[in-house]
């Protein structure tokens, strides 16, 4: 089963935003239904995982996808961008059939 992957910027910058948080902590990244594309993606830091959750692990950071998300984002990596026009997390989901154009919103 295919999994999601963090790229190195993706886990550093998970690192610095959950600094000051308790140990385990992490990002939490889910699919709700919503958006101009039927779904959006939903990212906030977690105080520790759920029971259920998936726990994706790379150089000390994590994140955490709950099991209704997870088949929509199998396959797919957080990637941290810093363009010109802003910084943020970005998911590149192959499940996604089409995307809006703020990246945020999906359909499948």
């Amino acid at each position: 089963m295919a999994s999601i992957a963090l790229t190195a910027a993706a886990a550093g910058r998970i690192k610095t935003v959950v600094a000051g948080e308790p140990a385990g902590a992490g990002l939490r990244v889910a699919v709700e239904g919503g958006g101009c594309s039927g779904f959006q993606y939903e990212i906030k830091v977690a105080q520790a995982p759920s029971a259920d959750d998936l726990v994706v692990e790379r150089d000390g950071a994590r994140l955490f996808v709950d099991p209704v998300s997870l088949p929509f984002l199998l396959g797919s990596e957080l990637d941290w961008v810093d363009e010109l026009i802003g910084a943020s997390f970005k998911v590149k989901n192959p499940n996604a059939a089409s995307s809006c154009g703020c990246g945020v919103s999906f359909s499948v």
